[in-house]
């Protein structure tokens, strides 16, 4: 038991409360006296007081050994229903299970002595079968598992420089971990591809091995997972058992590490099965005794007392996923742990399994080669075998010999070069002798034969495809049809692989994330890990496998395909990927180096992109950079006269330009895109991603708002260089100088008239001062003549005439007050028409 604190430094108030009332602790000082029997429990003792510090109960965890919290009846109960039902499930598949022993014999691993019909007849085996298997062996551990590692990646969501360089490094963390950590991947794999040929069915196992403090994925064959015939897959299997066998000293650590409970259970018995048995002989092996124990690891739904599903304080009666774990001869249960995440409210059952099948048949358990071609096999080696037989007959020949009329001995079949005694009369030796009439190996039987192993091998596609026979100017149609009929099938195995390959990694995946730091390592020692922890949530990590190509000749018989449509329109294929890919196929090392992609490059500032493109290699803009300095980089050197000059003597100008060009369009629509952002104010999808409907509608139409602004600024930006480049041209500065001078002149002129529209004005009312002179006078010399004949008038002329003089006197004075205020207004300026 750990002791967080010393003694000493207890608090005081504890011991306070154990002393009696009448001492000081203050004055005390009491002798400790400590005593440990058990080390569960320790026992501290002060002047006759003890206190006894007894260990509490552990609380159950959530992954812990649930048979150490359950009766014993109750344990006895369930392994007896389990075993029984691992019995029913066996039973199930026993008639798969006896072709699949039977078709053992006909892979030949054994060099048969035959004594029947006679000693030494032939006892090859034709290697239809062997044939087809190593050919699918070695044809999918190549397409599988290639010398870079097994895993790609693919990205979940947007794709920008963070995911792409987290798929990179997580990439190749999985195949570090693939290759180097996981030493018994490969062959364990290889040794699946062996047992899923065969059989049709192979499975992996994928879980964190604590004793390597790592995860590890090994090959169980057919023969050990048991599942109900019902079942359609390992996922909605109600029960799959795993058939083990641990030595007395791997299951002692295993109970003394409390991972199975520490029973008795006597020394094991002998395991063998008739079926275990028979496959061992039949591999070339002697399976007399076993000296292990025989476990059912059993992935089962179980409704367990104590520990029901519950729903608003009631149980549901649903049957939750445990890893029920059985000694089978003994029938004692070792291990019952749950078999879901404690997170996971569904309580969905975690999937420790992984089943690759070869052909699908109706039940749970696919077929092999050996039920598919296994009677082509049969028969190849029995018309083989007679063929030999009869050609040993025919080059020595039995027959009988004379020794009297009598036949002595048995009916038993004479063999090669056997001559038997019969009773005759004496004669010549030739009336003495006579040889069975043998013939020699038939011709339909080769013929036949011929025919057997051509359907067989045709099958099981391992016949060979004479690409050499194929015109290289025949129809690409023609070609490819050739293609697919021949390796349909094997194509269809692959694709079963690949998608068994992708559960698995998917399984390996989540354990390697679970187990990686959440930070980066980067240095450079063995178990470093370029990887962290939330890399892994950002991709998906698939097989490297095509599961559209079965083999490298068919991929390679496609390219050419490919090559050959290409040569017709050169601009609609993307030349340097098509021969990156062919290079690749043909197993080719430094395909990267030979034929460099965009893909494979990284950013460079735009002086760099400028050498690169004047060497004639390749360049890539990316969505992060400064286009716009990009862009007056690359511009200046194309402005250069120095660089025109150089280039322009070189044989490969116009491509070194068209370079050029093409590079600062990428710039180009990256920095349009970027503007188009700005302006809708949101950010906008990856130029590649998947969008739904909806999503694409409500983006063109931000889109469409965004680029009215663009254009608008795109304008006026435009506008406002248009103005400025005018004004530095010598034409425009010389029109503008003349402008000026009309102006000057205009004004010139518009003075000159408002200085002659003042004389007219004062000439106008120098004329007007001298009218209303006149008019005055005239009224005056009127008013004159009229005194003059008042006497000779009647005083009512008298008035009338007064009466005129004031109205001419009145209306002159009108005219002059008008002429004043016309005079008192200023002059008017006159237009430039004008």
């Amino acid at each position: 038991m750990a002791i967080d604190k010393a003694l000493n430094q207890a608090p005081l108030g504890l011991i306070e409360d154990l002393l009696p009332e009448e001492m000081d602790p203050e004055m005390m000082e009491p002798a400790l006296e400590i005593e440990i029997e058990d080390p569960e429990s320790v026992t501290i003792g002060m002047d006759g007081l003890e206190i006894v510090i007894e260990p509490g109960e552990d609380e159950e965890g959530f992954y812990d050994n649930l048979a150490e919290y359950i009766d014993e009846d109750e344990l006895a109960k369930l392994a007896g229903e389990l075993v029984a039902d691992y019995e029913e499930d066996v039973s199930s598949r026993k008639d798969w299970m006896q072709t699949y022993v039977d078709g053992l014999e006909l892979l030949g691993l054994q060099i048969e002595d035959r004594s029947e019909p006679w000693p030494g007849a032939c006892g090859v085996y034709h290697p239809m079968l062997s044939e087809a298997l190593v050919k699918f062996q070695s044809e999918t551990i190549m397409e599988t598992f290639p010398a870079k590692g097994p895993v790609r990646t693919q990205i979940i969501g947007k794709e920008d420089r963070e995911t792409i360089e987290a798929s990179e490094r997580v990439k190749a963390d999985m195949n570090y971990q693939l290759t180097d950590v996981m030493t018994e991947y490969r062959p364990e794999h290889e040794r699946m591809l062996w047992g899923l040929g065969l059989s049709g069915n192979a499975f992996k196992k994928v879980y964190f091995d604590p004793a390597l403090d790592r995860q590890v994925a090994v090959f169980v064959p057919a023969e050990d997972i048991v599942v109900p015939y019902g079942a359609s897959n390992l996922e909605s299997a109600e029960r799959v058992t795993h058939v083990m066998r641990k030595t007395p000293n791997e299951l002692r650590k295993l109970q003394h590490a409390d991972f199975y409970l520490d029973v008795d259970l006597g020394d094991p018995t002998d395991t063998f099965d008739e079926i275990e048995k028979k496959i061992a002989e039949k591999m070339g092996f002697s399976a007399t005794q076993d000296d292990r124990y025989k476990l059912l690891e059993m992935h089962v739904d179980l409704d367990l007392p104590g520990y029901e599903d519950m729903e608003d304080g009631e149980p549901t009666g649903i049957a939750l996923p445990y890893v029920v774990t059985i000694e089978k001869s003994s029938e004692t249960i070792l291990s019952i742990r749950r078999n879901w995440n404690e997170s996971d409210v569904r309580k969905k059952k975690r999937e420790h399994f992984v089943h690759y099948p070869y052909i699908p048949g109706f039940g749970f358990y696919a077929f092999g080669l050996i039920h598919l071609v296994g009677a082509f096999a049969k028969s190849g080696t029995s018309l083989i075998r007679q063929l030999v037989d009869a050609g040993t007959l025919s080059n020595l020949p039995g027959g009988f010999k004379a020794k009297g009329l009598r036949i002595r001995g048995d009916d038993t079949p004479i063999g090669p070069a056997e001559f038997r005694d019969v009773d005759v009369a004496s004669g010549s030796i030739r009336d003495n002798i006579m040889p069975l009439p043998y013939k020699e190996p038939s011709q339909v039987l080769a013929q036949l034969l011929g025919t057997i192993v051509e359907e067989g091998r045709r099958f099981a596609s391992v016949a060979d495809m004479k690409i050499s026979d194929m015109s290289a100017n025949a129809p690409v149609g023609t070609t490819l049809a050739i293609l697919e009929r021949s390796l349909k099938i094997m194509s269809s195995v692959q694709a079963r692989i690949h998608y068994a390959m992708k559960q698995e990694f998917k399984i390996l995946k989540g354990i390697i994330r679970d187990y990686t730091p959440e930070e980066y390592s980067y240095e450079p020692y063995e178990g470093s890990r370029q990887a962290k922890r939330s890399d892994y949530d950002l991709v998906e990590v698939i097989p490297v496998s095509d599961p559209n190509s079965a083999t490298m000749a068919q991929k390679v018989v496609q390219y050419q395909a490919v090559l050959q449509l290409a040569q017709s329109a050169p601009d609609l294929y993307d030349m340097p990927l098509l021969h990156r890919q062919m290079l690749e196929v043909l197993g080719m090392k430094n395909a990267e180096k030979l034929v460099p992609l965009e893909d494979d490059m990284e950013p460079r500032e735009p002086v760099s992109e400028n050498m690169n493109i004047l060497n004639n290699k390749p360049v890539k803009a990316f969505l992060y950079q400064d286009h716009e300095a990009h862009i007056a980089v690359h511009m200046a050197a194309m402005q250069d006269p120095q660089i025109a000059k150089l280039v322009g003597q070189s044989p490969v100008a116009q491509q070194v330009a068209a370079a050029m060009q093409a590079h600062i369009g990428e710039h180009l629509a990256f920095a349009y895109r970027k503007q188009i952002e700005d302006a809708a104010g949101v950010p906008y999808p990856a130029p590649d991603a998947k969008m739904d409907e909806e999503t694409e509608l409500q983006i063109s139409r931000l889109a469409a708002e965004a680029a009215k602004q663009v254009l608008g600024q795109n304008q006026q930006k435009a506008a406002a260089e248009q103005a400025q480049q005018a004004a530095q041209d010598p034409i425009v500065q010389m029109k503008q100088q003349e402008l000026q001078i009309k102006q000057a002149d205009a004004e010139l002129k518009q003075k000159k008239m408002a200085i002659d529209a003042a004389a007219q004005a004062d000439k106008i009312r120098i004329e007007e001062e001298r009218i209303k002179s006149q008019e005055r006078i005239a009224g005056m010399q009127v008013g004159a003549k009229v005194a003059t004949e008042k006497g000779k008038l009647s005083a009512q002329q008298q008035k009338e005439g007064m009466k005129m003089g004031i109205e001419v006197a009145r209306d002159a004075a009108d005219r002059d007050e008008r002429l004043q205020q016309q005079a008192a207004r200023p002059p008017q300026t006159p237009t430039e028409e004008g």
